[in-house]
């Protein structure tokens, strides 16, 4: 441990709590959405609230815990022989610390299943998320793992078995939501193209909100992804900045899959159905112009017979 150490908590701290107001006002927004036809309320939107609830609460627990033990380092205990760092170095496995990595872990469960979820919607197929769904099984095992070996006395989650296992948890994790957000961004490319391709005039304007660039960093979750990436580079290395990169990622597991829901809540996020009726319009045009080429050609076959028969009659 170093003084960069320091100064990257010292950052995180102040990170978490710039992005944590960026989370209140998302949650707020959906909230509204959700309140302006709370007489129609569905399950889906009931669900959506749950889930957004939860998710804040959990960020709150996780952003709280690390205020607190910034607050305990450099201020309550500022006389504690050997500095902040010594302290640091023996509290690292206070019990709000747990906590906070807890609340971190069970945070990114929920995050990573909504990303599966919208994976599937933007594709309508089982079988594109079977892999997803088995890193999502082996990161929950390794992130209760990663809880236990941490919290442990004595332990501390920058050294030794917790550290390695916390590699692996975040790897596969992380892999994740890398591997949700390039099957999502293709997939919303892919549509783009196709619709653009088809000169769809009607809804030309209006495909341009679901598969445009805003859309696609939303729908893909990007800024958690890369948000982890390096975070866990860092983290691989032993960097003391894996500390500051660390607060990005916990927070963008929250925003990012809150922007997600603030967009299906308002109705400008794509849906199983849409999904369909693309690409169904997209299957009909494609045929419609194989089967309007198929009888150029014979048109022009048949115009071509005709001409060789009146020259053969004069």
């Amino acid at each position: 441990m170093s003084s960069l150490l320091l100064n990257a908590y010292y950052l995180a701290v102040n990170f978490n709590a710039i992005l944590y107001g960026a989370e209140l006002v998302i949650y707020g927004l959906t909230m509204q959405a959700l309140f302006k036809h709370r007489k129609a309320w569905t399950r889906t939107d009931k669900f959506y609230m749950a889930f957004s609830t939860a998710m804040l609460c959990l960020i709150t627990i996780y952003m709280s815990t690390e205020a607190v033990f910034g607050q305990e380092m450099w201020v309550v205990n500022a006389d504690f022989p050997g500095g902040a760092l010594a302290w640091f170095a023996k509290n690292a496995d206070v019990w709000y610390q747990t906590l906070g990595t807890a609340s971190s872990v069970f945070l990114n469960m929920l995050s990573d299943a909504l990303l599966i979820y919208r994976v599937f919607v933007v594709w309508t197929d089982y079988r594109v998320i079977a892999f997803p769904c088995l890193l999502y099984v082996a990161s929950i095992a390794l992130g209760i793992l990663e809880l236990y070996l941490s919290g442990k006395p004595n332990a501390d989650f920058f050294v030794g078995k917790a550290m390695q296992l916390g590699t692996a948890y975040w790897a596969s994790t992380i892999s994740l939501n890398v591997i949700a957000t390039l099957i999502i961004c293709g997939r919303l490319t892919y549509l783009g193209r196709a619709i653009e391709a088809a000169r769809n005039v009607k809804g030309g304007k209006a495909a341009v909100r679901y598969t445009g660039t805003v859309s696609m960093v939303v729908e893909s979750a990007l800024p958690y992804s890369m948000a982890g990436l390096a975070f866990l580079v860092s983290f691989g290395i032993g960097s003391d900045l894996s500390v500051m990169f660390g607060a990005f990622y916990g927070l963008f597991s929250c925003i990012s899959p809150q922007l997600i829901i603030m967009r299906i809540v308002s109705g400008t996020a794509w849906t199983r159905n849409r999904t369909a009726e693309t690409v169904s319009g997209l299957e009909f045009q494609n045929l419609e112009g194989r089967v309007g080429s198929a009888a150029t050609g014979v048109a022009s076959e048949v115009a071509s017979t005709v001409d060789r028969k009146s020259v053969e009659v004069v």
